[in-house]
């Protein structure tokens, strides 16, 4: 190969692999950098749209015998909140994250599925864009997060609420199920040579985890949807009991799904937090292969305790009596990672960063949300605190303790990455705690409420009860909270043109994506790095040593495929190049859904054709061009 100089290989990577800086350029770029940020911004939209929903219900029950809400009005924020946080925020967040670090970490130059990765961030807008036009209308979903019918079948939900709920639902997990397979094919082919599944980043493992789940448990949530927009739509009674259907049969389904999610909107921001501990503690962690093994069992253990949910419905004692038992134990794979956190601070050196403070503020919620998660495995428990605002206490540790303050920590870790520009660590302290202070003073009365017998879903309750203070004071949390959020909003936008320029590495980490620039160029690296540790940046390996310049690849858009196990390199692999199909694709998709929505079903088979049509341009293979090399 002729020698060719920095340069000029530098010019011709970027010229393969930029985007136009055009309207079709911001349309058709698949580059999984720009797809990570799209989805990281959208998602927190969507967490602002949803913590606006959960202050309106706050105010509404801060005091008893309010008016400030109508049953109704309260009913579908109520939902929409749910709706929006659960399945809108708290997985998109963590595949934007993912989309934007996994190729970096690896070293590789994309996504395995550079078009289905643009067409699941289309997917995933657009399928929010056609929930919230339910709000303009005046036919938000009605029936909570969960829908449980008889409540939620055409003849006690009348009108446009639970049909939009089931298709957006439907149209998302399109989204969430091809997002999940891409990354499951790129960390199992693209990773660099040598990153043996042994010295994968513990990122790996739970990103890897959670896509599996997703494949397995995200069906189960489609057909319920669909059966459900059938008994409403069409005159079938999948769950109409006075014709033979179950209303049961919906909760095992919807459940079946909804307990491994839960594992799906934490285990990634884990992996996060097994990736920033070791830097700032200035050490390996403790036990990676523990960390590793328990955080597969949780995925392999959390597909077997849906049933926990539905402890109050009667079922078989036996039967709970197992998932029981399963509950319980899923709780020694997080002690697992908890140990390994706390004990690689212990033995560490720890730099106490923002975003230190956010993964130790991490810890402690988790704790508590784990601990009283755990009680209510135990069935007569279960029985007292099901439906009261214990369990409240318990989500929301567990799923904005679990989620909401990982993200935030990882925003002061790998923004810098992102935009070359350090955020203000001062005004990262103000955000940290007010946010902790406000999540203990809105959440933990929570429990005390539940245990007095506070009912949730509620959207008012007698002064004679007791419960004012409680629900005051968190109220007052829940503001604070929000106001510590806004606080690193404002200060990610202000660092991007103020902040004090990072570097490639200002945190001296151990991934590969700190070799980088900051931001990446769009190729990643010139030479794809080889891995001999699993702290590459810490060992004495140069990553992108390659005097032959083999791992250049600068004759198209190409990258390394590596087999699964131990990541030998086994073949060049072509990326495509920028499409406007992904988005034509989704745009499609959603004319089906607004069709299937006012049951115009004429128009939903043209969007069906529509789709197809596009598919097949997708798919079309492309002509080779001469010097490309295909895989």
């Amino acid at each position: 190969m002729p020698t060719v100089s920095r340069p000029t290989v530098e010019q011709t990577l970027d010229a393969l692999w930029s985007t136009p800086k055009t309207l079709w350029g911001l349309l058709a770029t698949v580059d999984h950098k720009t797809v990570g940020k799209r989805y990281i911004v959208t998602a927190l939209v969507f967490l602002l749209l949803g913590g606006g929903e959960a202050l309106l219900m706050r105010l509404q029950l801060a005091q008893s015998e309010l008016r400030l809400l109508p049953p109704e009005a309260y009913d579908q924020i109520f939902t929409m909140h749910g709706v929006t946080m659960i399945f809108w925020y708290a997985a998109p967040i963590l595949s934007g994250f993912g989309n934007y670090l996994i190729p970096l970490m690896l070293g590789a130059r994309d996504m395995a599925l550079p078009r289905l990765n643009a067409f699941s961030y289309w997917a995933f807008l657009l399928s929010g864009i056609f929930l919230y036009t339910s709000i303009l209308i005046g036919q938000a979903p009605h029936g909570g997060w969960f829908a449980y019918v008889p409540y939620t079948n055409d003849k006690y939900s009348p009108g446009l609420h639970m049909d939009y709920y089931a298709i957006a639902l439907i149209f998302l997990t399109i989204s969430q199920t091809a997002g999940a397979i891409n990354f499951l094919v790129t960390i199992w082919r693209l990773r660099a040579p040598g990153m043996a599944v042994s010295r994968m980043p513990l990122f790996m493992y739970s990103t890897g985890t959670i896509s599996v789940l997703s494949v397995l448990a995200l069906p189960s949530l489609t057909a319920a949807c669909v059966m459900l927009l059938l008994d409403r739509n069409w005159g079938m009674h999948f769950f109409d009991t006075t014709h033979g259907g179950s209303a049961f049969l919906w909760q095992h389904l919807f459940w079946f799904f909804g307990h491994p999610w839960v594992y799906i909107i934490f285990l990634p921001a884990t992996g996060m937090i097994s990736m920033m501990i070791p830097v700032y503690a200035r050490r390996p962690i403790v036990g990676y292969t523990w960390v590793a093994l328990a955080t597969v069992l949780t995925g392999v253990v959390g597909m077997g305790v849906w049933v926990h949910h539905m402890f109050a419905t009667g079922m078989n004692q036996l039967s709970m009596s197992f998932f029981a038992a399963a509950s319980m134990t899923i709780s020694v794979f997080s002690t697992v990672q908890v140990f390994a956190w706390i004990a690689t601070l212990w033995l560490g050196r720890p730099v106490m960063t923002t975003a230190l403070r956010f993964v130790i503020g991490f810890i402690a919620l988790f704790v508590i949300g784990g601990l009283n998660g755990v009680v209510t495995a135990l069935i007569p428990f279960d029985w007292q605190l099901t439906d009261t605002y214990f369990v409240v206490a318990h989500l929301h540790y567990v799923l904005i303790g679990a989620n909401v303050f990982p993200v935030v920590g990882a925003l002061y870790h790998w923004v810098p990455k992102m935009t070359g520009r350090l955020l203000d660590e001062r005004t990262g302290r103000w955000s940290f705690w007010l946010m902790f202070t406000g999540f203990n003073l809105g959440f933990f009365p929570m429990h005390l409420l539940g245990l007095a017998g506070m009912p949730r879903r509620i959207y008012t309750y007698p002064g004679s009860m007791g419960w004012d203070t409680n629900n005051l004071l968190v109220t007052l949390g829940a503001f604070l909270f929000a106001a510590g959020l806004l606080v690193t909003l404002v200060n990610c936008i202000v660092s991007r043109h103020r902040g004090l320029p990072a570097g490639k590495n200002p945190w001296k980490a151990d991934s590969l994506e700190w070799s980088t620039e900051s931001p990446p160029a769009h190729y990643g690296s010139v030479h794809i790095p080889t891995v001999t540790s699993r702290h590459p940046l810490w060992d004495a390996h140069e990553e992108e040593h390659d005097p032959g310049g083999e791992r250049i690849l600068s004759q198209g858009r190409l990258t390394l495929a590596t087999s699964g196990l131990d990541a030998r390199v086994r073949a060049i692999s072509k990326m495509p190049e920028d499409t406007l199909m992904p988005l034509l694709a989704a745009l499609a998709l959603t004319a089906l859904c607004f069709a299937v929505l006012v049951k115009a079903m004429w128009v939903a088979l043209g969007a069906v054709l529509l789709t197809a049509l596009v598919a097949a341009f997708w798919l079309w293979p492309e002509a080779e061009k001469k010097g490309e090399v295909r895989a």
